[in-house]
C-alpha cells in the first residue's frame, strides 16, 4: 500500500449542512420548498445532478439550471470560507500518510473552485499531489471515473491504494475502480447496513490506523 485518495464533503470537511442550507436558500427563490430530509436524497449527486433532479419534478421559469447551479455552489463557497471546519482527524491522518511518504489523492462530486476553498480554508492542499474533481470527468460518483482519474495522476495501482468515503455512491465508485475503501458514515447513520459495502467502517478518521487494514 503506497497510496490514499480522500473524498471531500463530509469526510474532510463538514460541509453537508452547507449544501442543505444553499440548497433550501436558493432552491426556494425559483419557488422550490425542500425540506433537510428531501435534501438528504440529493446529498451524494453532483450540483448538477441535484439541479437537474429538482427542475425535473418541479421545473421553474426565469432562470435557467446553469445559473441556478451557480448560485447554489456560490453560496456552498462563502458558507465554507466563513464557517469550515476540518472533520475529526483529518489533520492527524494526512499527516501521518504524508510522513509515511504515501501518494495522496483527492476525488469529489464537488465543483473544483470548492475543493480550492477548502483546500485554504483548512490548510491542507500541500499534502495532496493530485485532485480529481467530477467536473473534469464524464459522470460523477458512484460511477468510478473520478477514482480512475486520480489514480491515472497518481501514477498508483488501485490494488496498492485504499479510499475513503462517507457516503454508499462514494464506496461504490472507489470499489468499481478497483480499490478498497474505508468509510465513515454520518453519526446519525452509522449503523445503516447499507455502509457494508465498505472494506472496513469506522466512526471518524481518528479511528483509523494502518492495522485496520487487516481487517480488510
Amino acid at each position: 500500500m503506497n497510496a490514499v485518495i480522500f473524498d471531500m464533503d463530509g469526510l474532510l470537511i463538514d460541509s453537508e449542512p452547507f449544501w442543505t442550507k444553499a440548497e433550501r436558500m436558493v432552491f426556494s427563490s425559483v419557488g422550490v420548498d425542500l425540506s433537510d430530509s428531501l435534501c438528504e436524497k440529493t446529498a451524494s449527486m453532483t450540483t448538477r445532478e441535484v439541479t437537474e433532479f429538482w427542475y425535473d419534478r418541479f421545473p421553474w421559469k426565469h432562470k435557467s439550471i446553469e445559473a441556478v447551479e451557480n448560485d447554489v455552489i456560490d453560496c456552498v463557497d462563502e458558507l465554507i470560507k466563513k464557517d469550515g471546519r476540518p472533520m475529526a482527524g483529518v489533520r492527524e491522518l494526512l499527516d501521518d500518510f504524508h510522513k509515511r511518504q504515501y501518494r495522496i489523492g483527492l476525488s469529489t462530486n464537488s465543483p473544483f473552485r470548492l475543493v480550492a476553498s477548502v483546500m485554504e480554508k483548512l490548510d491542507i492542499g500541500h499534502y495532496f499531489q493530485s485532485i480529481s474533481s467530477s467536473e473534469h470527468v464524464e459522470s460523477g460518483k458512484p460511477d468510478p471515473a473520478v477514482y480512475l482519474s486520480t489514480l491515472t495522476k497518481l501514477q498508483v495501482d488501485a490494488s496498492n491504494c485504499i479510499a475513503f468515503e462517507d457516503s454508499v455512491s462514494g464506496v461504490l465508485a472507489a470499489k468499481s475502480a478497483g480499490i478498497k475503501a474505508v468509510v465513515v458514515p454520518p453519526r446519525h447513520d452509522f449503523d445503516n447496513p447499507k455502509y457494508d459495502v465498505a472494506d472496513i467502517k469506522l466512526r471518524s478518521l481518528s479511528e483509523f490506523n494502518l492495522n485496520c487494514l487487516t481487517m480488510a
